[in-house]
């Protein structure tokens, strides 16, 4: 097998022969994997007799189990720098390292980013052919891309998944939800009622957030029931929504798994929130969505289509307190966490829900 060099167009290569075992790392956040489900599907939909196993976490294995999609498996990963953690340094273990190339896979996928800690994970596990990205500082995989950081990370993975063969069946992503789910959101919170709206406040990042008072300030206006979502973690930020809204809210904070929320977010007539995995899975879901961007991760992870799906964006791209530069790569993240969406008016967030609520 020659090894691969990136050209300047995109190419999908033949397909590889007596493919009968794929490893396909992605062991991130639930947004990374909802944008990176098209990518997986071509590849299964490419190999339909190999079976597909997921390097990522332990979520993963609860909420893929028994879903329908293109993964057959999850090899759930302890901590290991750059790609389960990024916190003290922790090499994969030699056993996991040892087990996984006693799999010996016909095909090793890297989803996972740049490569500069996953080629050398995915080197080590002895795939017959392996593929992905790589920045200059990453070792070469056997097919590679450039990883370019402003890129929407679906066209990205199947950029990648053309690398062995896969062709796209669809860009949108999709998940779907089970009767497990379904029994799950009855069990916690009955029969939503309809004309449901949920309100998303939270995003890992700070700066991310739009301001709670502007959720709760559309949530009034909407004139429909309203449910406010978050993790354990969102609990107060929740609780702030549903305290600055004049009409009842129901807060809803960690009391459902990942599978509850989709099966939550399936009922409801429109979900908004920020740039953030429980955004990506509504959507995923079938649900109309209004997500609050700022435009640098637009382009990384806005949706692609405008039908169902509208993007609000902030165009600011200096930080609101010492003005550091949010577009500069090379810069260092400054240690404010100001919201760098706040300038998104409640008026147009709820111009763009009165529409797609219309469509319903």
């Amino acid at each position: 097998m020659p090894r691969w060099e990136a050209g300047t167009t995109v190419v999908m290569t033949a397909l590889l022969d007596g493919v009968r075992t794929i490893a396909v790392l992605r062991a991130n956040a639930l947004g990374d994997l909802v944008v990176a489900l098209p990518a997986i599907a071509a590849i299964k939909d490419a190999y339909p007799d190999a079976r597909l196993v997921l390097l990522g976490n332990a979520w993963h294995a609860a909420f893929l189990a028994g879903r329908p999609g293109p993964v057959d498996e999850v090899v759930a990963m302890p901590p290991i720098t750059g790609l389960t953690t990024r916190p003290e340094a922790r090499p994969a273990p030699e056993e996991l390292v040892e087990r996984l190339r006693g799999r010996r896979f016909d095909l090793a996928v890297q989803l996972h980013g740049g490569g500069r800690h996953s080629n050398p994970f995915l080197l080590r596990l002895g795939a017959r052919v392996t593929a992905g990205f790589r920045t200059p500082d990453a070792e070469p995989l056997d097919r590679w891309l450039p990883y370019l950081y402003y890129q929407h990370e679906t066209l990205r993975y199947l950029e990648a998944a053309a690398l062995v063969g896969a062709g796209a069946r669809e860009f949108e992503p999709r998940v779907a939800v089970t009767g497990a789910d379904r029994a799950e959101l009855r069990a916690v919170l009955g029969e939503p009622p309809p004309g449901l709206v949920a309100l998303h406040p939270g995003a890992t990042d700070a700066r991310r957030r739009w301001p709670a008072r502007s959720f709760a300030a559309v949530g009034d206006r909407l004139g429909r029931p309203v449910v406010v979502t978050g993790t354990a973690e969102e609990a107060d930020l929740v609780a702030e929504v549903a305290a600055a809204m004049r009409r009842p809210a129901t807060p809803l904070v960690g009391a459902l798994s990942i599978g509850g929320l989709a099966a939550l977010y399936e009922r409801c007539d429109l979900v908004i929130g920020n740039d953030t995995g429980p955004r990506h899975l509504a959507a995923a879901v079938g649900a109309a969505t209004i997500g609050l961007y700022w435009c640098g991760n637009l382009v990384n992870a806005g949706p692609l289509t405008r039908t169902r799906h509208r993007p609000l964006v902030s165009w600011i791209i200096a930080c609101p307190r010492c003005g550091a530069s949010g577009v500069d790569l090379r810069a260092e993240r400054c240690p404010h966490d100001a919201s760098w969406v706040a300038a998104i008016s409640v008026d147009e967030v709820v111009e763009q829900a009165e529409d797609l609520l219309r469509q319903d």
